[in-house]
């Protein structure tokens, strides 16, 4: 702690030469004041409206401010002008008041009150909610807006997050943008820390109901950590910040080869200073998966052939928790904290049978396996952040303080039992494991933004982190008199320790039609990993991250811009833990602590037209790439999955996307992601790859709206075949369609949907690499209906403030239980 303390301090120290009181030279202060107050038509205080001062001969907005709850307002620094006060709120219509001279000698000025009339489109007391297009192109990202889609009810954010453009999964929902792997994911611009397993089911504990947008940036600029080769999905969850109390309920149930349930309850309340809200979510699914793998082992003495089904059953139970408050310290400074956290178990019931043979049709041995596991995941996170704006002209700095602990424990019994050809048993194993975890997170951050100019923005920030993963696996194996006794050769224990100092610089600039900016990063890295009784892995590095971001809009119509960053992608911490976890006796799970980081430089051109057809050209080129790759256990006759560092890969990628409306009741998006992913590594296991395809994925959404009070959403969207490293996957197809309805003046809304309406969702995979060649066919339940309930209650007024927390980066590596 006091470690941590003291970087504060040296962080407040970095950025304080760019502090203005100290960086930069000073005109001297104009003293005038100026202040009023707003009332509506029936002289009553009109709250928390904008207020713009204008210079009187151009209009230009010389300064700004908010009003106060009590409906005054206060301008402070005014230099000698005649000025005019504009005011503006939702409901009304602007306000502007006569002109206002300020000499040299003038000190206070009382404008008049201004009184705002209500507009016909003014908000009543229930719920409105405004219409966004599913899609926006931004000038570093495309924005998926989830938030009042059909998409939000009833699904959970790993389901949303699959129908985001570029997005795919794979067989065991590891994420790719662009074909490529590599996906830096965070929540409310905060790291999540996770194996892909593990975030896999926190996106499934995740309501869509609680999510505002998803953002993808391939690109991201030098503010961003700088991990993530192909980018960073930024998932946003909704935060309000409305005067009184407000709240949104929501239920639903669903069957698919099983009943699932889910809910969630969110309140917010706003009262003078103080802004309160808090989430909570409780959702029930029992989930099935099938996957049929056919392997060949080549050997000297002959071929070995293991054909294997397993049918696995899993009753999970996901509990989530969010609680945060906002104080207004003054009108420039907001502090806040945020806790949050979830408890899941997981409870998997696996039985798999293998037929073992030196042929096809010939079984000279069998394998069946049965196994049982309890996992119950436990994450607790806090975040203390200040955002002070120390002008109206842009001027900001915010600080963020983290800390997150997650606690994985995984309790699994295993029986193996080997029949010969007749089937009559062999031998029969009975395994016993428990695999505790602990990851503790500490971050600290802060941004600082300084406008020199109307032109020219200069941007400042550091950040701290420190990562500590702990984990044991207690293996025990059954004696013949029944005891469960130590299997030392399978009990370990590895302990990873990660810290990473950063900082960063951006310089933005604009000119006429021109946007530009360059940054850069810096990131000094020093990890150790070690198994207990076993040398220790130590890696020191300091990389550098330049970016570089320009904009230039041709006519009002036509947008063309271009980007460059360089990324890393380090392991993530359960793919260094060098544990065995097992589907069965002949294949397993390691990891494998000697994985180097993976290294990007990434290119693309944008072009957009009318804000609607959208067009990005991507082209990078990674080195050290982290890959899955099988290999043969030639002791236990196994194959096993694990990861290596791969030379190199090339990727180009295009996606075109274009909102577009059939007639006033039927409008719809269309995205098309074409990539082309090259593979080379000379003298990997004694072998050369080198392999590239061609893949694209096209998606289509309908919405339809002719009758009214409903909406009906109809998405359909094709994979087609494509590789990855050694993996080649075959293509694939699915249909999802919802209808929703608003009733009870729009606060009430009743979903039904089916996902996978023609139960084609299905994961093939094959590899032909070495000694082993493989095909895996994976089904998992994946077509369920759905039926969604939600209400929206209380006061729905004023729009909240999103804040980001600092520790986004760490948390989306943390590892643990399978």
């Amino acid at each position: 702690m006091k470690l941590l303390t003291k970087k504060i301090y040296y962080l407040y120290l970095l950025l304080l030469p760019v502090l203005p009181a100290t960086g930069f030279a000073q005109a001297p202060k104009p003293t005038a004041k100026i202040t009023g107050s707003i009332v509506n038509a029936e002289n009553k205080p009109v709250e928390f409206a904008t207020i713009s001062l204008l210079r009187a001969k151009d209009s230009a907005v010389v300064k700004g401010a908010l009003g106060t709850e009590a409906g005054t307002y206060t301008l402070d620094k005014v230099a000698p002008g005649t000025y005019l006060v504009k005011t503006t709120t939702v409901g009304y219509n602007k306000g502007l008041s006569k002109p206002i001279s300020v000499t040299p000698a003038t000190t206070t000025i009382t404008v008049p009150a201004i009184t705002m009339q209500s507009s016909a489109k003014a908000l009543s007391t229930v719920n409105i909610q405004t219409s966004k297009p599913l899609l926006e192109r931004k000038l570093d990202r495309t924005v998926m807006n989830v938030e009042n889609s059909v998409l939000a009810a009833g699904n959970n954010a790993l389901d949303i997050l699959e129908r985001a453009p570029g997005v795919s999964l794979d067989k065991d929902d590891n994420i790719s943008l662009n074909g490529k792997g590599g996906v830096t994911v965070m929540i409310n611009d905060k790291l999540t820390y996770l194996s892909s397993a593990q975030l896999a089911t926190l996106l499934r504990s995740t309501d869509g109901n609680n999510i505002a947008t998803i953002e993808i940036i391939t690109n991201p600029s030098a503010k961003y950590d700088a991990s993530g080769n192909s980018g960073i999905i930024n998932i946003k969850l909704k935060k309000n910040r409305q005067v009184g109390t407000s709240g949104t309920f929501t239920t639903g149930a669903g069957y698919g080869a099983f009943w699932k349930d889910n809910e969630s309850l969110s309140l917010n309340h706003k009262q003078g200073k103080l802004n309160v809200y808090t989430n909570i979510s409780h959702n029930d699914e029992k989930r099935e998966n099938n996957i049929g793998i056919r392997r060949v082992v080549q050997q000297s003495a002959g071929n070995t052939y293991f054909n294997q089904d397993t049918r696995l059953i899993s009753p999970n139970h996901y509990n989530n928790y969010r609680l945060g408050a906002d104080y207004d310290l003054s009108k420039k400074n907001t502090i806040g904290f945020v806790v949050n956290g979830y408890t899941n178990w997981e409870s998997d019931s696996s039985s798999s049978f293998t037929h073992i043979g030196k042929t096809i049709a010939a079984t000279d041995s069998s394998l069946r396996s049965n196994s049982q596991s309890l996992q119950h995941y436990t994450n607790f996170a806090a975040n203390l952040n200040d955002r002070w704006q120390i002008d109206t002209l842009g001027q900001e700095l915010s600080v963020d303080l983290d800390y997150s602990r997650f606690n994985n424990h995984v309790d699994a019994n295993y029986l193996n039992s080997v029949f010969f050809a007749n089937g009559s048993l062999k031998q029969a194993e009975y395994l016993r494991n428990q695999t505790p975890s602990t990851i503790d997170i500490r971050t600290a951050k802060a941004d600082y933004t300084y406008p020199i100019s109307k032109t020219l923005r200069f941007e400042a920030g550091a950040k701290f982190s420190n990562v500590k993963t702990d984990n044991n696996l207690i293996a025990q194996i059954r004696d013949a008199s029944g005891i469960y006794v130590n299997d030392a050769n399978r009990t370990n224990h590895f302990i990873y320790q990660e810290k990473i100092d950063a900082g960063y610089m951006n310089l933005g600039k604009s000119y006429k039609n021109t946007s530009m900016q360059i940054g850069v990063r810096a990131e000094y890295t020093t990890s150790n990993g070690y198994l207990v009784n076993s040398p220790a892995v130590v890696r020191h590095y300091l990389n550098f991250f330049p970016s570089l971001f320009i904009n230039h809009s041709i006519n009002k119509k036509n947008d063309i811009g271009f980007s460059y960053s360089r990324r890393i992608d380090r392991p993530d911490y359960s793919s260094l833990n060098p544990f065995v976890f097992y589907l069965d006796k002949y294949t397993y799970e390691q990891g494998n602590p000697f994985l180097r980081p993976q290294y990007t430089n990434a290119f693309e051109v944008n072009y957009s037209w009318n804000k609607t057809i959208n067009v990005a050209v991507n082209y990078s080129h990674t080195t050290d790439v982290i890959n899955q790759i099988v290999l043969t256990d030639t002791l236990k006759k196994a194959s096993f999955q694990t990861n290596l560092n791969l030379q190199q890969q090339d990727s180009y990628s295009m996606n075109i996307s274009s909102p577009y409306t059939v007639t006033k009741w039927w409008t719809g998006n269309a995205n098309l992601n074409m990539f082309y992913n090259k593979f080379k590594s000379d003298g990997l296991l004694g072998a050369n790859l080198n392999d590239g395809s061609f893949a694209y994925q096209a998606r289509a959404t309908q919405s339809l709206t002719f009758i009214k009070g409903y909406r009906i959403e109809i998405t359909g969207v094709y994979r087609s075949p494509a590789t990855r490293g050694i993996f080649n996957m075959r293509e694939q197809y699915a249909a999802d369609a919802g209808i929703s309805h608003s009733f009870a003046n729009k606060k009430a809304n009743i979903k039904l949907a089916m996902n996978d309406i023609f139960n084609t969702r299905v994961n093939n995979v094959t590899s032909m690499y070495q000694s082993v060649n493989l095909a895996v066919h994976q089904k998992n339940e994946t077509r369920v209906t759905r039926l969604t309930f939600t209400y929206n209650f209380g006061n729905n007024k004023i729009k909240a403030r999103q804040h980001q927390t600092g520790a986004d980066d760490e948390k989306s590596r943390a590892g643990g239980g399978n």
